[in-house]
């Protein structure tokens, strides 16, 4: 990605229902190179898809959390596989330091949390875990 691909992208990640002509005034490009870079991207896997945001009180009764995993010995792969089995985890991030995995939770209330949390928990080769509720996002 050159630099004008990493300004398409921020311009995408705002809104990315804008016209390719209107990007393509911002960049101050063609219609045709703004339409051919988003096809080479999308065909390279770089931007995997386009998504929506609501107002937080939409979805205020959603619960996202953060948990890290410290995971037995070697078994990492196995437990990524069993968390993939979980519709509630969003991401697993591989990490160094004390957690050996991240993930990223997102559940539909506090009861559903909580089962998520026994569940996840009873996995096979996790050792440990500490998990955080995301209170608020702060853009940047």
């Amino acid at each position: 990605m050159d630099d004008l691909d990493r300004r398409l992208v921020a311009l995408l990640r705002a809104d990315s229902r804008t016209p390719a002509a209107a990007l393509a005034k911002t960049l101050r490009v063609s219609r045709g190179t703004v339409q051919n870079r988003i096809d080479r991207l999308l065909a390279r896997g770089v931007i995997q898809g386009f998504t929506i945001r609501t107002k937080p009180e939409i979805e205020a009764s959603r619960v996202r959390a953060i948990m890290c995993i410290a995971v037995e010995g070697e078994r990492a792969g196995a437990v990524v596989k069993a968390l993939r089995g979980f519709p509630e985890v969003d991401k697993v991030f591989t990490t160094n330091g004390r957690w050996d995995l991240v993930a990223e939770l997102d559940v539909e209330n506090l009861s559903e949390f909580s089962r998520t949390l026994d569940e996840v928990r009873q996995i096979e080769g996790i050792a440990s875990t500490e998990t955080s509720i995301l209170l608020a996002t702060q853009k940047i």
